[in-house]
């Protein structure tokens, strides 16, 4: 049987963190009040940015405000144990990303158990990421970069959006493959990193591939396969 839209929406809503309830009930009453959405890191990055709009999405269809709450901290760690321990009526979402999975074999202890205290209700987006190079470094293409970095081992700044994100892991793998040693510095979300390396306070930085609107500065991209 194919549900309309509106349907889906009203489900998919309250399943995401009650997912014992009666889909029929939820989909009568939700969202009857404003509706959280907690982001694991700084606004104005990735997950901030599609946050935003996906709740922009969902508050003219459902009339309800869906508003994004930024938790950073401890890779995300925080925001997940946030809506972990909020009452479990549908009313607080988590924006996950590849750095909540990544945590669960990162951190030996954590206070909750992600693929048992969070149900999944959609995949949002997908994205590549670029090596991103401020134009300091006289490199031009990746295999400049490499030889660079090797001839001037520890001297270069890696940027990410914290441990265990999708950034950190990209540079750690290809330190890890190229054998170059860059220092990582870590921030609380792709915007803070971004701002230093386009200021120069870091060389590189491994980014999700997105367009920024209102940004332009001297940063070069490569794309490292």
């Amino acid at each position: 049987m194919k549900l309309p839209r509106r349907n889906f929406l009203h489900l998919a809503a309250g399943a995401a963190a009650l997912p014992v309830a009666s889909r029929i009930a939820w989909a009568q009453a939700y969202p009857s009040r404003p509706v959280r959405i907690i982001v694991g890191f700084a606004a104005g990055g990735p997950a901030d940015t599609v946050a935003r709009l996906i709740g922009q999405w969902l508050s003219e269809r459902l009339g309800q405000p869906f508003v994004v709450e930024n938790r950073t901290g401890a890779g995300t760690n925080i925001a997940a144990e946030a809506v972990v321990r909020s009452p479990p009526d549908g009313y607080t979402l988590l924006f996950v990303t590849s750095a909540n999975a990544v945590n669960t074999m990162l951190y030996e202890k954590l206070s909750f158990d992600l693929s048992r205290d969070i149900v999944p209700v959609a995949s949002l987006f997908r994205a590549p990421s670029v090596l991103e190079v401020h134009p300091s470094v006289p490199a031009k293409t990746v295999p400049e970069f490499i030889a660079y970095a090797k001839a001037n081992p520890g001297k270069l700044t890696m940027a990410s959006s914290g441990i265990g994100t999708v950034s950190h892991v990209f540079g750690e793998l290809f330190k890890f493959m190229t054998g170059v040693n860059l220092v990582h510095v870590t921030y609380r979300g792709a915007a803070s990193a971004v701002t230093d390396l386009l200021a120069g306070q870091v060389q590189v930085f491994f980014d999700p591939f997105r367009i920024r609107s209102g940004t332009s500065g001297p940063a070069r991209c490569a794309r490292w396969q």
